[in-house]
């Protein structure tokens, strides 16, 4: 079943590539599509700039805490009809984005000058 399910999702996938190259045709190789879109502006130098991956580690960091924060905030209202469950399984929450916290700052990801 799951052969199945992959054989359908790749069929699909390529089905939509094909139906988009047939209405829309090639894509051009040269001329303004090849450009970097800068507001309109001429690009000074090079576009390929290199960008290090710590700012894409806090990013994700943020992302982490930022959906617990999102979790946490229907949680509270309910917190009285949840009882002690409610309670146990925030805990567990809580307690494994802490460690997933605690592992980050030691392996130093939290810092900002390497």
């Amino acid at each position: 079943m799951v052969a199945v399910f992959a054989v359908v999702g790749v069929a699909i996938v390529y089905a939509t590539l094909f139906l988009s190259r047939l209405l829309v045709g090639e894509r051009p190789k040269t001329g303004a599509k090849l450009e970097v879109y800068e507001s309109g502006e001429v690009t000074i130098g090079t576009t390929e700039a290199r960008v290090d991956v710590h700012y894409y580690l806090y990013a994700l960091l943020f992302l982490v805490f930022d959906v617990e924060a999102a979790l946490l905030f229907p949680w509270a209202p309910a917190f009285d009809k949840l009882g002690w469950l409610g309670v146990f399984e925030v805990a567990i929450f809580v307690a494994i984005l802490a460690a997933g916290l605690a592992y980050a700052w030691l392996r130093g990801v939290l810092k900002w000058v390497y």
